[in-house]
């Protein structure tokens, strides 16, 4: 198993995820993320400070907003509100965190398309948080045909590989 199985693995391990991004205005990967987590028993928190509701539950404004203490945390935004989040986990004591990525786990070769900020993979790294910086859960959580194929060329690629 590699490295990045064994983290996904870990993160997957977690019951309670806050699901950052989610939006009402278009069909999304976090949209699908969220509904995946859900449809596998995770109990899961839509955060989106401008929505006050999604999919018929509460979205909450930022991590301290939610009622609950989250176990993990993904997420699919820009790299600048990864790195707000990333610091709410800091203060949080959230252990889990994992930062989308179209391009596997090579944000380089993408930058439009990632989540991942480098500030906030060793934000992570210096507080004791397992992250997953890239590759997106949808590819994962029994993924569909697209995500499958995705994961697949990611990894022929190398473009799945934690260095």
């Amino acid at each position: 198993m590699s490295k990045l199985d064994n983290m996904v693995q870990a993160f997957l391990t977690q019951r309670r995820i806050a699901v950052v991004g989610v939006s009402d205005k278009r069909d999304t990967g976090c949209n699908l993320a969220y509904t995946k987590f859900k449809e596998n028993g995770y109990q899961v928190f839509a955060v989106n400070p401008r929505i006050a509701s999604f999919q018929g539950d509460a979205c909450y404004t930022d991590l301290a907003s939610i009622p609950e203490k989250v176990d993990a945390v993904f997420i699919l935004a820009s790299p600048k509100v990864t790195d707000q989040i990333v610091n709410q986990c800091v203060n949080l004591g959230v252990k889990h965190v994992w930062m989308h990525c179209m391009i596997g786990t090579k944000p380089g070769l993408a930058a439009g398309m990632t989540s991942v900020s480098p500030a906030a993979v060793e934000t992570c790294r210096a507080n004791g948080i397992a992250v997953i910086p890239g590759a997106c859960p949808n590819q994962f959580l029994k993924p569909d045909f697209g995500h499958k194929m995705m994961r697949g060329l990611w990894g022929l690629l190398g473009f799945m590989n934690l260095n």
